[in-house]
């Protein structure tokens, strides 16, 4: 019987110059993927995705945008066990130009759309990425306000 593990995370976006781009991690195995990690206590999805962007990409200002959470699942084996992992992504805007490397990322990449699609290791979170890309244009179309603006007053 699997170990059932829960992990959230965001995918990290800024506007540089009218261009949307996307952060993304290369883990120690090698995939490049989204900040992300394991729920603590009793935290909230969306409080473990805030917490893990701060902690693996050293970025502090950023607002999550709302209406999207999509989920992908993957098996594993680590320790003698097989573990059923379930990740829930999020999107997040960055107010911040650049992001650090933590310890746990060998490097970090900010890609547009395009340059992230290719450069995504894994089915599960190269579709959410395209719907994510897609929900953010929809939402560019039809908010007056837009989403780019910055964070609330």
């Amino acid at each position: 019987m699997p170990v059932e593990a829960t992990s959230a995370g965001a995918i990290l976006f800024r506007d540089t110059r009218g261009c949307r781009e996307y952060l993304l991690l290369k883990s120690r195995p090698g995939d490049w993927e989204f900040p992300k990690g394991g729920v603590e206590g009793e935290e909230e999805l969306q409080q473990t995705a805030i917490r893990e962007v701060t902690e693996e990409a050293g970025v502090e200002d950023f607002r999550l945008i709302d209406g999207f959470r999509e989920e992908y699942d993957y098996v594993f084996e680590a320790g003698g066990d097989t573990i059923h992992k379930t990740v829930h992504l999020f999107i997040a805007h960055s107010f911040e130009a650049s992001a650090e490397l933590s310890t746990e990322h060998r490097d970090l990449q900010w890609r547009d759309y395009e340059q992230a699609l290719n450069t995504i290791t894994q089915d599960g979170p190269r579709e959410i990425l395209e719907q994510a890309h897609d929900y953010l244009d929809e939402l560019e179309a039809t908010e007056a306000d837009g989403y780019l603006l910055g964070p609330e007053s």
